[in-house]
C-alpha cells in the first residue's frame, strides 16, 4: 500500500499536466508547440534563479542573519523575498517567451497552452525526482547499508528511510495536490503576462510577477506555521481565485475605435458646373 501511494502520487505529477494539455489542444485546437515553449521557459528561468537564490539570495540573508526563521516577522520577509524571487524570474522569463518566441500566442487559448507547459514541466521534474527516490528507497530496501555507503553515511541514510517510510498515506499524495494548485496558479500568471501585449500595457507583466509572488509566500509561510494540510486548503483557496482569474481573462478586451482621421484638405479644382444637361445625362450614366 505504502509504495502504491507513492508510486501514484509521482505519476500523478507526470500525468496531470499531460492531460491537461491534451485537453486543451483537442477542446480548443490550440497548437501544442505552445506547450513545448511554455515549458522552455520554465527551464529557462529556473537556470537563472535557482544560481541566483544560491549564490547571492542565501548568502545576502546569511549576512544579515535571516536563514529559514520559525515563525514571526522575519520569517514573513523570508517568505516574500523568496516569493518574489520566483515571481520575477518566472515572470520575466514568460514575458520573454511571448515576446520573442511565441509571437503569435496572443489569443487566451495559447496562452493557457503557455502556463500549461510552464507549470506542468515543473511537475513533471518533481513527479520524477518523486519516483526517483521511491525506486532509490527500495532498491536499499532489506540491504545491509554498510555494504553499499561509506560507514559514516549509513547512520543518516537509515533515518532517511525511516522519515520516509514514515510519511502517512494522506500526506504522501499531497505533492500531486499542491500540484494541481500550482498548474492553476501557472495557468493564470501566463495569462496576466500575456495581458501586457492584448492590452499594450506593461503594467500587466507587475501583477504576473506579484500574484505569483503572492502565491509562493504564502505557500512558504502557512507551511511553516500551521503545517502542510492548512496550507493545501489555502493554496486550494487560492487556486479557486485563479481559476476566476483566467475565466476572467477569457474574452479579449475590445480594441479601442481610433479617433477619427482628419477630412483630407479640399482640392482647389473646380468640378465640372452642375447643369440641366449633365443632369439629365447622369441619369444614364453606370
Amino acid at each position: 500500500m505504502d509504495i502504491f501511494i507513492r508510486a501514484l502520487n509521482a505519476l500523478l505529477m507526470i500525468a496531470l499536466p499531460l492531460v491537461l494539455a491534451v485537453i486543451l489542444a483537442r477542446r480548443l485546437r490550440v497548437e501544442w508547440r505552445f506547450f513545448f515553449i511554455g515549458a522552455g521557459v520554465f527551464v529557462f528561468s529556473q537556470v537563472l534563479h535557482l544560481p541566483f537564490n544560491f549564490l547571492v539570495l542565501n548568502p545576502l540573508l546569511v549576512r544579515v542573519g535571516l536563514t529559514a526563521p520559525a515563525s514571526g516577522l522575519p520569517l514573513l520577509y523570508f517568505a516574500l523575498i523568496f516569493g518574489f524571487s520566483a515571481g520575477i524570474f518566472e515572470g520575466l522569463a514568460r514575458y520573454i517567451g511571448f515576446r520573442f518566441w511565441a509571437k503569435e500566442a496572443r489569443d487566451w487559448k495559447s496562452g493557457l497552452m503557455m502556463g500549461a507547459g510552464h507549470g506542468g514541466i515543473e511537475a513533471i521534474f518533481l513527479g520524477i525526482l518523486a519516483l526517483y527516490a521511491l525506486i532509490q528507497i527500495l532498491a536499499l530496501d532489506g540491504k545491509d547499508l554498510a555494504t553499499v555507503l561509506p560507514l559514516e553515511q549509513v547512520a543518516l541514510a537509515q533515518t532517511q528511510i525511516d522519515a520516509y517510510w514514515a510519511i502517512p498515506w494522506p500526506m504522501a499524495l499531497m505533492g500531486a495536490v499542491e500540484r494541481i494548485s500550482a498548474l492553476c496558479l501557472h495557468l493564470s500568471a501566463s495569462l496576466l503576462i500575456l495581458e501586457a501585449f492584448r492590452r499594450k500595457n506593461r503594467l500587466w507583466i507587475l501583477t504576473g510577477i506579484v500574484w505569483h509572488a503572492l502565491f509562493d509566500a504564502v505557500a512558504v509561510y502557512a507551511v511553516r506555521v500551521w503545517g502542510v494540510y492548512p496550507t493545501e486548503l489555502i493554496l486550494f483557496v487560492m487556486a479557486g481565485f485563479a481559476v476566476g482569474l483566467i475565466f476572467l481573462l477569457r474574452n479579449k478586451p475590445e480594441v479601442e475605435t481610433p479617433p477619427d482621421e482628419p477630412l483630407p484638405p479640399r482640392s482647389e479644382s473646380v468640378g465640372p458646373v452642375l447643369s440641366v444637361e449633365n443632369l439629365e445625362e447622369s441619369k444614364f450614366s453606370g
